[in-house]
This record gives structure tokens, C-alpha cells and sequence, in this order.
């Protein structure tokens, strides 16, 4: 019998570990690794597109059998082409949409999932208006407190083209949207287009507590309003040298020590 009841605690040990480690622990014990989905869509269609320089196929291209991992990936038709680099988070489908063209009017999105709540929306040009079912939230770089279902976005920025993104958030998920707006036809010889080297997006670092205080002002001073774990992304709003004022996925804002934050690439 006591050989029982210890074999019984084993067990329960191991299934509280599989709970709360699923995804890792099945890796490392049972050989069985994540995998992640990709959809790449494009105007025209039937472009041709290439995942770590090797072409995998035409678009409309769907693959729910790739590795975990960062990939470049580029987009190509008769001269018109797009490229960049895409993160791939497991038991997830990201979404790449990219109207093709040989100048700078190029214009598309990128939908990424993570673990979270809400919508993070990132554009380029920065600074664009953002309606979300038809409600206006504000100006881009911002995150939105929403319920799980449905969503229409739209984006717009003077002299370019407004983007209507239709998405689908799943329940306990955050949805990143990072749109490129492309410059109206009237525009293309008057205006630069921007580039963006980097995301106004910071990822938490390791810190002494193992999580991040959010204040009320950039000070040890400022009053605690908020902690955010080890790994979360926030959206930077300014920087302030020691400090940076982030949004939180459900729509607070405050200050964090820039030595335990840093910024993430596109």
C-alpha cells in the first residue's frame, strides 16, 4: 500500500509538471516539439514565396507544419516584390497579407498570436488612426482591452491609403497587427516614405524579483501601478533616458526602468 500511495504521488507530480509546462516538458520528455502555421496571401496572387531563401511555394500558401522559430520570408511577382523577417510562436497560424508593387506604394499586414489579451496595433507610417468596429481608439502605436470574437480594423493616415483588416480573436490570446500603409497614388512624388528598422515594441527582461514594476512616473519615486512579468511585451510610447513610458496589453500606461527592458527588431 505504501508503495502505491508513492507511486500515486509521482504520478501527480508529473501531471502537475505536464499542466503547468505542457509544451516544454512534452519536448524534452517525450521528443515531441511545437510546431507553428504560416498563411502568406498577396495581390496578385500566384507570386512566389520563399522561407530562408528557399521557395516553398505559390500564394495563396498555407504550411501548419513549420518550426518554432524566426524566419525570413519573401513575397515576389514580375518585379514586385516584399521581405522581411517573421517570428513564429507555437500552436499558432501568423498571417502575412502584402499588396505587391515595385515602388513604395506597397502596402499589407502581418498578424501575430501570443499569449495575452487584446489587440496591439503597429503601423508604418506611425502616429495613424485606428478604428476598431467602427469606434475610434486612438493613434498607432496602442493596444486595445478586447473581447474575444470578430474585428474589424482600420487604419488611416493623411495622404495614405486606409487599410480595413478583418481578424479574429481567439479567447486569452493578444493579436499584434503591424500594417504598412502605402501612399496615395496623388502623393508618390512629394512624399518619403518611412522605413521602420524597428518595432516600437520592448520585450521584459530578467530582473532580481523576476518581475517589473510599472509606475506612475519615471522616478523609483512614482507610485506603483502595475507588475509585468519576465518575457511580456509593451508598447513603447516614449523614451526618457533611465525610463520608458510603455502601454500594458490592457490599456494602462506608465513608466518602467529601461535597464531591465529591451527593444525588439522587426
Amino acid at each position: 500500500m505504501k508503495k502505491i500511495l508513492i507511486w500515486i504521488l509521482v504520478l501527480l507530480s508529473v501531471v502537475a509538471l505536464l499542466i503547468r509546462y505542457s509544451s516544454k516538458t512534452a519536448e524534452i520528455l517525450f521528443g515531441i516539439k511545437q510546431k507553428a502555421g504560416i498563411s502568406v496571401l498577396s495581390t496578385p496572387s500566384q507570386a512566389s514565396v520563399f522561407l530562408d531563401g528557399k521557395e516553398v511555394g505559390k500564394t495563396p500558401f498555407e504550411d501548419k507544419n513549420l518550426d518554432v522559430k524566426q524566419y525570413s520570408i519573401k513575397i515576389e511577382k514580375g518585379g514586385a516584390a516584399w521581405q522581411g523577417n517573421v517570428k513564429l510562436i507555437g500552436q499558432t497560424m501568423t498571417i502575412i497579407n502584402r499588396d505587391l508593387a515595385k515602388d513604395s506604394s506597397s502596402a499589407g499586414e502581418r498578424l501575430t498570436l501570443d499569449r495575452g489579451r487584446g489587440l496591439t496595433i503597429i503601423s508604418n507610417p506611425t502616429e495613424a488612426g485606428v478604428e476598431i468596429n467602427g469606434k475610434g481608439y486612438g493613434k498607432t502605436p496602442i493596444s486595445v482591452n478586447l473581447d474575444s470574437g470578430e474585428h474589424t480594423i482600420l487604419v488611416s493616415h493623411p495622404n495614405y491609403l486606409k487599410r480595413s483588416i478583418k481578424a479574429s480573436l481567439p479567447k486569452d490570446f493578444n493579436l499584434t497587427v503591424s500594417v504598412d500603409l502605402g501612399l496615395s497614388e496623388a502623393d508618390l512624388t512629394t512624399i518619403a516614405a518611412p522605413v521602420i528598422t524597428q518595432t516600437p515594441i520592448i520585450l521584459v527582461k530578467l530582473t532580481p524579483t523576476g518581475f517589473l514594476r510599472v509606475r506612475d512616473q519615471g522616478s523609483f519615486l512614482g507610485k506603483e501601478i502595475a507588475k509585468v512579468n519576465v518575457g511580456d511585451k509593451l508598447v513603447l510610447l516614449e523614451e526618457l533616458g533611465a525610463w520608458m513610458k510603455v502601454r500594458l496589453s490592457d490599456g494602462t500606461e506608465g513608466f518602467v526602468s529601461s535597464t531591465y527592458v529591451e527593444k525588439q527588431t522587426q
